[in-house]
């Protein structure tokens, strides 16, 4: 199995326009595969212009905002391809795309690494960031997995939201609570859990 990153990666249309999405970049070999989904607007940038940077971050809240619909993070430019990486991240990624496999669901971008930088020292995710990274994927797949599973994992990712969330933690567990009791409350009466 491939090793996959989750990260912030950031494109950019024809006109400049950023746009953030959480994305797991998967490795293999020299080059990371970004894997957008269709439609969506990372993939219509990376057509327009072949070029993502990827930006580390720690605060986990950047991941549950981007999927929860809060997605205007500060940014700064990259140092060498078209585009922008969030303003506090711990370090990024500039990538070019050098192959693109079409596919009618996921459309893979093969891309080569053409500059990378650390900003700050990395600390390292607790339970509670880890839980929120994992709830943020949950919530990418509501209408893909079946509701138990989603349920099942959730009262595991609990525990550790409960004993070691801090403030940052909890505001992005939040965020997609609300989107999940959203997602509960369109499901029919009898697909209800508890």
């Amino acid at each position: 199995m491939p090793r996959i990153v989750e990260t912030i990666v950031t494109t950019t249309n024809a006109r400049g326009e950023a746009h953030i999405a959480p994305l797991g970049l998967i490795e293999d070999g020299e080059h990371w595969v970004i894997a957008p989904f269709r439609p969506s607007r990372t993939l219509d940038n990376l057509h327009e212009v072949p070029y993502a940077v990827a930006s580390h971050t720690d605060d986990v809240r950047v991941f549950a905002g981007c999927v929860t619909g809060r997605k205007d993070w500060p940014t700064r430019p990259a140092a060498r391809v078209p585009g922008v990486m969030l303003a506090d991240a711990v370090s990024h990624w500039e990538l070019a795309v050098v192959k693109v496999t079409e596919d009618a669901q996921r459309p893979r971008y093969a891309c080569s690494l053409v500059h990378e930088a650390s900003h700050r020292p990395w600390q390292g995710f607790n339970r509670a960031q880890g839980a929120v990274l994992e709830c943020a994927v949950l919530v990418t797949r509501l209408k893909m997995l079946p509701p138990e599973k989603i349920e099942a994992e959730l009262k595991y990712l609990e525990i550790a939201i409960s004993k070691t969330a801090g403030p940052r933690e909890a505001e992005a567990w939040g965020w997609l609570m609300e989107k999940i009791d959203a997602w509960r409350a369109q499901r029919p009466q009898g697909a209800q859990s508890s």
